[in-house]
């Protein structure tokens, strides 16, 4: 899956499978935030990420309880994958309270559902996912890659 794009999925098993296809480029460290509406296919795009990085539980949003861990593997190597849904966030001050930043800046991969609601705490380096539901099924899945701006040569 190139860095920036964006597709048609036309069913539940076609979103995953692009979540499989987006895992394969991650590396620790990395956050996705996803945004979108109800319905979407925010949970379901975790899952196949989640999929892809060989996570053994069952992969359920959290919405109750903010955030969940699972063991992923990545490289051949175990990695924490943290899975936190902000829906039910109440302010930023309990953003801050869950330890955001520590799951945002930790070494492990980093999936944010409703991460609009985390504006101004997401690094600056991160992959934006957004879904749109089209209809019958279908889904259009944007992905741009955004990196901080280098300093310009002195």
């Amino acid at each position: 899956m190139p860095g920036d794009c964006s597709v048609v999925t036309r069913s539940a098993e076609e979103t995953q499978q692009l979540g499989r296809e987006l895992s394969a480029e991650l590396v620790a460290g990395d956050v996705i935030a996803l945004t979108g509406d109800l319905g979407s296919g925010k949970t379901c795009m975790i899952q196949g990420i989640c999929r892809g990085l060989r996570v053994c539980d069952p992969v359920n949003s959290p919405t109750f309880v903010l955030a969940n861990e699972y063991e992923g593997v990545l490289g051949g190597q175990p990695i924490p994958v943290f899975h936190l849904d902000l829906y039910r966030l109440s302010s930023r001050t309990e953003l801050e309270d869950l330890g955001a930043e520590e799951y945002f800046y930790g070494q492990g991969v980093c999936l944010v559902e409703w991460a609009d609601r985390a504006e101004g705490l997401l690094p600056l380096k991160r992959r934006d996912v957004q879904l749109q539901y089209l209809g019958d099924e279908q889904r259009r899945v944007t992905v741009k890659v955004l990196t901080p701006r280098s300093s310009p040569p002195t």
